[in-house]
């Protein structure tokens, strides 16, 4: 007589895998993050120290703009002696995502001096987060130029916040 085979059991069934729902693409797109640089203050050598850096970091600066290229202003003139200063330079650093950033002073925001010349500077994804961001981190603090738009395009602000911190927050509308 031969054996017989043990019985086979049945597989266990295993549940039905619930459907993903699926998500629209713009959902699973990253979101546009806040990009935070590095921006330093001088007392008139922004140029010779932004060509040092350029220097040892190669690349070229994505923007360079001198006080006397204001838009003229009874509030703020701009004096002769200061024309040629630097009102910002931007220096791309590895793969841009990061700039050095940097400026001249003037007679009418007073000398800087080291500890105090440098700040820390926000490019916001919307107006909305530019304001949040600048609103909580200004509050206790002083701001030194409230959020306004610019005649560089820019909406912007600057503050120092209630830990002695310099702040700078800039929201450029995307272009069409």
């Amino acid at each position: 007589k031969k054996a017989s085979k043990p019985a086979k059991k049945a597989a266990a069934k295993k549940p039905a895998k619930k459907a993903a729902a699926k998500k629209p693409a713009a959902a699973l797109a990253p979101k546009p993050a806040m990009l935070i640089a590095p921006y330093l203050t001088f007392n008139g050598n922004c140029e010779e120290v932004f060509n040092f850096y350029r220097s040892v970091f190669g690349g070229n600066f994505t923007m360079i703009m001198r006080f006397k290229d204001t838009p003229p202003s009874e509030e703020h003139p701009v004096l002769e002696s200061e024309a040629n200063r630097i009102m910002h330079v931007s220096l791309p650093i590895g793969n841009g995502t990061v700039a050095l950033m940097g400026s001249d002073s003037s007679a009418a925001y007073g000398d800087v001096k080291a500890g105090d010349n440098f700040a820390i500077s926000i490019n916001a994804t919307s107006k909305e987060e530019a304001d949040r961001v600048f609103n909580g981190l200004s509050e206790g603090g002083k701001v030194t130029m409230p959020m306004g738009n610019t005649f560089w395009g820019s909406y912007f602000g600057m503050w120092v916040d209630k830990y002695g911190i310099n702040w700078m927050m800039s929201y450029d509308a995307p272009r069409n």
